[in-house]
Order: structure tokens, then sequence, then C-alpha cells
């Protein structure tokens, strides 16, 4: 009777993990085509009471400035990996067990995996779907759709969310008039866009804002193979 009850459960495991799979292989395919209505991160801020702004724009009314400041300021490899970077995972292991200023190695498709498909807590559990998810983005999706949708739905302040929403936000301008400045501003906030602003740097981000900016054209020519920014 054990066995049978071990044999119908093993059975059912298999199903629902086939059935997992195949649905959320159906949802990331879908997003190369349809636009992530929603983020948890949208969704904690309405629950919140707080009021979100953010206006989907495709890549081509983004300024390519910003693009190449964002790739500048969180992922330099973008191009040229398929999701994980594991250089840069090296480096943020070693900087945090040498006790230094805790760092994250996440990618764009990392961050993209885990702002559109996820929720925002912290556990292994988290990390292995971010993965998981990853993997499937970088297998159904050109990198330019990966950029499009971070570009998108990346957090930019207390329930601003997004290109545009961000360039109205904090410059009174659409996401496609932002000036190399302004872009590179824009990307060294990512980090801990609910504690800085573009407008108010601290001294340590203040000089990432203008180490961004001098790096960006060399990541431009790094990353003009790939993609088809305006």
């Amino acid at each position: 009777m054990l066995k049978s009850f071990l044999a119908r459960l093993f059975s059912w495991l298999i199903r629902a993990a086939v059935v997992w799979v195949a649905l959320t292989c159906l949802w990331v395919l879908a997003y190369r085509w349809i636009n992530p209505p929603v983020t948890s991160l949208m969704i904690r801020d309405w629950a919140a009471g707080e009021t979100v702004r953010r206006d989907w724009v495709p890549i081509e009314n983004i300024s390519p400035r910003l693009a190449y400041a964002a790739m500048t300021a969180e992922d330099q490899n973008f191009c040229n990996h398929h999701g994980f970077d594991f250089e840069a995972i090296s480096k943020a292991m070693k900087a945090n067990m040498d006790g230094g200023r805790l760092r994250g190695g996440s990618t764009i498709s990392q961050q993209v995996a885990k702002n559109a498909f996820l929720w925002p807590a912290r556990s292994w559990a988290r990390k292995a779907l971010e993965a998981y998810f990853t993997v499937l983005i970088e297998a159904a999706w050109p990198k330019q759709r990966i950029l499009e949708v971070y570009l998108n739905i990346v957090e930019w302040g207390k329930g601003v969310y997004g290109a545009e929403a961000a360039s109205h936000y904090y410059y009174g301008k659409g996401a496609a008039r932002l000036t190399r400045t302004e872009a590179a501003r824009l990307a060294s906030i990512l980090p801990a866009p609910r504690r800085w602003s573009p407008d108010h740097l601290p001294r340590g981000v203040a000089r990432k804002a203008r180490a961004v900016r001098r790096v960006m054209p060399f990541v431009q020519r790094e990353m003009s193979g790939c993609l088809q920014l305006p």
C-alpha cells in the first residue's frame, strides 16, 4: 500500500513539474512580444497606497545614452554572457567575504527575471527561480528585448518605474531627450533608487556617475554588434 501511495505521489509530482515548466515557458515566451503589465514591486507600492508612475515606451523612444549608461553601470558584459556574468559574481563574492561594502553580481537579464516574474525577497528559493527564469529569458528573447523590458520596468525612485517615467519625474522631459550626463546620473542610482536622487547624489555616487559618463563610449563600441539602438 505504501509503495502504491509513493508511486502515485511521484507520478503526481512529475506531472505537476511538467505543467509548471510548460506554463512558465509559455509565460516567458509571451513576454517576448507582450509588455509585462505589472511587477511585484508595483503591486507592493499600490498596496502601500503609493502613486505608481509608469509609461511604457519602445526602446526606439529611449535615448541610447541611457541604455549605454545602464549597461555601463550595471552590466558591462551584457552582450557577451548568456545571463550570468561569472567574473562579476566572483568579484562580488570576494568583496563581500573581505568585509567590504556588500555588492551584487546580477546581470541585466537576472534583474529582468527578478522584476518581471518574481518577488523582491531574498532567499535561496527566490535566487534559484531567478536563475531558472534567466535561462528561459536568454533562450527566448533577443538581447534588445531584454534591454527594452529592463529599461521599462526597473525601479527609479519611490513609485517611479521605467525610463520614461523617471525622465519626466526628474527632468521634466521624455526619455528620448536625455543628455549623457543625465543618463549617467540616472544609471548611477539604480542600486538604491529610493535612497538616492540623480539631482542630489552623495559624493561616492556622483563619482560613479562621472565614471559611467566617461566609460559609456567604450561600452557603446562593445555593444554595437548585438544591439540596434537609435
